[in-house]
C-alpha cells in the first residue's frame, strides 16, 4: 500500500509536468495556420489562429452541453483557410437550446472572411462512450477528426479550435482550463498512505493483545 501510494505521488508528479509544458506552450506566439502538415500533438494546448471563410453548410451540434444551468449545444463549424485547401474545425461556442428537440436555435455566421484564434485541442481524446453510434444526423454528442473526416467526408486538420476571438455572435465561450488530473492522484496516495497507517496500528494493537494473552 505504500508502493501504490508512491506510485500515485509519482503520477501527479508527472501530470504536473505535462501541465507546466502545456501551460508554456500556451503562453507561446500565436500559430498561424495553412496548409499545414503539423501533426496534432505539436499544435495541441497552443494559440493558434486561422483566417478564412466559415462553412455553415458543415456544421456539427454538439448535444446536451451544459453551461450555467442551461442545457445546450456547442457549435463546431468548418473554416475554410484562405489561400489554401485546408480546413480546420472550429468550436464557436456554446447557445441555449430552444426547448424543441426537433427545432435547433440560430445562429449568426459571418459571410466574410473572418480571423478565428483560440487554443488547439484534438476533440475527443479522452471520451468513453458505451452503446452504438451516438452521432445522429447533425447532432452528435461527442466529435473526433476521424468521425467528422467519415460522416462528412472532409478532410480537416487534426485539431480543433476553441474560440476565443469575438466575432458579434452571441455565442457564449467559456473553455474550462485543462485538467491534467494531478489532484486526483494525490487523493489516491493519501488513501493508500493512510490505509496502510490503519493496518499497522491494528498490527501493533493485535501484537499487545497477543502478548498479554501469553501472560
Amino acid at each position: 500500500m505504500v508502493a501504490l501510494g508512491l506510485w500515485q505521488l509519482d503520477r501527479a508528479r508527472q501530470k504536473e509536468a505535462v501541465a507546466q509544458q502545456q501551460e508554456q506552450l500556451a503562453n507561446a506566439p500565436v500559430r498561424h495556420l495553412g496548409d499545414t502538415s503539423a501533426s496534432a500533438e505539436a499544435l495541441e494546448s497552443r494559440l493558434v489562429e486561422a483566417h478564412g471563410r466559415f462553412e455553415p453548410e458543415s456544421v456539427i451540434w454538439l448535444d446536451n452541453r451544459v453551461r450555467r444551468g442551461v442545457v445546450g449545444y456547442e457549435v463546431v463549424m468548418p473554416v475554410k483557410i484562405s489561400g489554401s485547401q485546408a480546413r480546420v474545425l472550429v468550436n464557436r461556442g456554446w447557445i441555449a437550446g430552444t426547448g424543441d428537440r426537433r427545432r435547433l436555435p440560430d445562429v449568426t455566421t459571418p459571410a466574410e472572411d473572418v480571423r478565428v484564434s483560440g487554443r488547439a485541442v484534438i476533440p475527443g481524446k479522452r471520451i468513453y462512450e458505451l452503446g452504438g453510434d451516438p452521432a445522429e444526423g447533425r447532432v452528435w454528442q461527442n466529435l473526433t477528426i476521424d468521425r467528422y473526416r467519415t460522416r462528412l467526408g472532409i478532410e480537416v486538420l487534426p485539431i480543433m479550435i476553441e474560440q476565443a476571438s469575438e466575432l458579434g455572435d452571441g455565442l457564449l465561450r467559456e473553455w474550462p482550463a485543462p485538467d491534467r488530473g494531478a489532484d486526483t492522484n494525490r487523493s489516491y496516495a493519501v488513501q493508500w498512505f493512510a490505509l496502510a497507517g490503519l493496518i499497522a496500528a491494528i498490527y501493533v494493537a493485535l501484537s499487545f493483545r497477543r502478548d498479554a494473552a501469553h501472560r
